[in-house]
């Protein structure tokens, strides 16, 4: 039996590619059109994109199709929200801040970033969030810090290992970009912010003793104030070794990497897409591993090969230096990452176990959606409309006119 998968809600085009390496579930995957330069990194091929940004039309959308569906599944705050407004069977999967810095927690910070509150929401937008991540069915993570996060909210929590990254656009084959290379260059191709550490590696690179560029993607964080005064600041005064360019689809990005000597990843926080796909072009990845996070493949604890094994300043410069100055060392960096992250994002491990869960939650629930009563579903979408300020402000409108 194929089970139908209805998807709501991609981070960073993962249920992208469990669509791609599915053997044994069908996805179909319903994105909202994010504002800001990541949109353009999205996939769109065979994916729906909401066509509007009102919460009320988007749980109408939901609400006629997913009969269709055996299981729903849900990324982000904002697609377990309409999992939850649509009486959807939804199991959760985090992948970062949206775990780390859930919005049903009032003035809530990005412990990688700033002091900030990143969101606005008042309490009855938070409890909706909350009943949001609650009603989830089943709460997946895939590594030891988003489940150190997950943990402090639910009792219940799935790991699934692993993250499958997208080998026809990122190996070691691709025809790199035609651009003339004048010395040593690392490409950088994450989003620059506090999150990242973006901070401490512009501070690295002051200090580096190595002649080197570094190509910089132009996007950044712009979440709060500081995130934006600091991009700001990072574009107008970079270090001498940093020229930007501009956003560029996924596949440029792959070409990209195959061009440059290295790939320069972040020093903070979990390892991420930017660095499994530079080791996957079989290139030597800056990147902070924590020791004390370690990675499940096949059923054994590993550590993770990258380097620095510290994020201070001093050391990530002189990762840098050694990755320039060092063949030897570069070319078994790089070989070491790549062997780790072609077994920890193996798609057929991957979707396996992703198959077995889908399994699972369908016998357990039986059906896409709860099949609570009408009129209860309709008072609760009102209620939040209601509650949301931006709804408000044309709900009295309405009574003005």
């Amino acid at each position: 039996m194929v089970i139908k998968v209805l998807a709501i809600g991609d981070l960073s085009n993962n249920v992208v590619m469990f669509k791609k390496f599915a053997e044994n579930v069908q996805i179909h995957l319903i994105n909202f059109s994010w504002e800001g330069p990541s949109k353009i990194m999205d996939i769109k091929d065979d994916v729906e994109f909401f066509n509007t940004d009102k919460i009320s039309k988007m749980v109408k959308k939901i609400n006629e199709i997913k009969d269709d569906f055996d299981i729903c599944l849900a990324m982000s705050s904002s697609g377990l929200l309409v999992s939850y407004l649509a009486d959807l069977n939804y199991i959760a999967y985090f992948v970062g801040h949206d775990i780390r810095s859930p919005t049903f927690v009032k003035n809530v910070k990005d412990p990688l970033s700033t002091e900030e509150s990143l969101y606005h929401f008042n309490t009855i937008e938070r409890w909706y969030y909350k009943k949001a991540y609650d009603n989830a069915i089943a709460a997946v993570v895939t590594d030891d810090e988003m489940l150190h996060h997950l943990k402090k909210y639910r009792k219940d929590t799935t790991r699934i290992s692993g993250y499958i990254v997208d080998t026809t656009i990122f190996n070691e084959n691709v025809k790199p970009i035609d651009r003339k290379k004048e010395k040593f260059t690392f490409f950088s191709a994450g989003r620059m912010g506090l999150q990242k550490g973006t901070e401490k590696i512009f501070e690295a690179l002051k200090i580096c003793k190595s002649d080197f560029d570094v190509i910089q993607i132009k996007w950044f964080d712009e979440r709060t104030k500081k995130e934006r005064n600091l991009a700001k600041k990072w574009i107008e005064n970079p270090p001498k070794q940093v020229k930007f360019v501009p956003i560029m689809k996924r596949e440029d990005v792959g070409r990209y990497m195959v061009f440059a000597d290295a790939i320069l990843g972040q020093v903070s926080g979990i390892q991420a897409d930017v660095e499994r796909s530079g080791a996957l072009c079989k290139k030597a990845v800056v990147h902070y591993a924590d020791p004390k996070l370690s990675y499940i493949i096949d059923d054994n604890r590993v550590q993770s090969p990258f380097l620095p094994k510290s994020n201070d300043i001093e050391t990530i410069a002189e990762t840098i230096d050694r990755i320039v100055e060092d063949k030897q060392f570069r070319e078994k960096l790089a070989e070491e990452e790549y062997q780790f992250v072609v077994k920890l994002s193996n798609p057929d491990k991957v979707m396996e176990q992703w198959e077995i869960l889908f399994k699972k939650m369908v016998k357990k629930y039986h059906h896409s959606h709860k099949k609570t009563n009408a009129k209860k579903l309709k008072f609760r979408l009102y209620l939040f409309l209601i509650a949301n300020r931006l709804y408000f402000k044309k709900f009295k409108k309405i009574f003005r006119s």
